[in-house]
C-alpha cells in the first residue's frame, strides 16, 4: 500500500492553484506549438524546440502535481483541538540556547518545506526532536553545523 504523505491545508491550496494554472496555459503551448510548425523545417525550428520542450516541462509537472495530491494526506490544523504540543501544522517560536536568537517555524510537508519563509519539513532533524513536546521544554538535535539547542516559547495552532 502507498505511504501517504502529509500536508497542511494550504500546502494543498498551492498545488491546486499551480495546477490550474498549468492547465489552463496547455492550450497556449499547444498553439505556439502549431504557429512555430508554420515556420517551415522542424529540425532548425528554434520556436518549435522550445514550445515543445516548455511542453514536456508543463506535463511533467501537472503529473507530478497530480500524483502528490492524489497520495496526500491534508491536515487541517484548525480542527485539531489544542493540546500544547507540537504537532504537524503547528507553529513553534523557538529561542536559541546558545545565542538567544528567537525563531519561528511551522511543521509541514515535504513538498511545503521553506526554511526561509519558516516552513520547516515534519521528517528534518529538528521537527523530529519538537514533536510532542510542549512550552518550556528544551530541545537538542544534530543539525549540519552540530549540535543546536532550543527552548520553545510557544506552540500556536494557526
Amino acid at each position: 500500500m502507498e505511504e501517504r504523505e502529509p500536508m497542511t491545508v494550504q500546502g494543498e491550496l498551492l498545488l491546486k492553484k499551480e495546477l490550474d494554472s498549468l492547465l489552463t496555459n496547455r492550450p497556449k503551448i499547444s498553439k505556439e506549438i502549431a504557429a512555430a510548425r508554420e515556420f517551415g523545417d522542424l529540425k532548425e525550428n528554434a520556436e518549435y524546440h522550445a514550445a515543445k520542450e516548455q511542453q514536456g516541462l508543463a506535463e511533467a509537472r501537472i503529473r507530478e502535481i497530480e500524483s502528490k495530491l492524489s497520495r496526500a494526506q491534508v491536515i487541517d490544523i484548525m480542527s485539531i483541538p489544542s493540546s500544547g504540543k507540537v504537532i504537524f501544522g503547528t507553529t513553534i517560536n523557538l529561542i536559541n540556547i546558545l545565542d538567544d536568537t528567537k525563531v519561528e517555524y511551522k511543521i509541514v510537508g515535504e513538498d511545503e518545506a521553506d526554511v526561509q519563509t519558516g516552513k520547516i519539513s515534519y521528517s528534518s532533524p529538528l521537527s523530529r526532536a519538537l514533536i510532542s513536546k510542549e512550552e518550556g521544554e528544551i530541545v537538542k538535535f544534530e543539525s549540519p553545523s552540530g549540535i543546536q539547542e532550543y527552548e520553545i516559547i510557544s506552540v500556536k495552532h494557526k
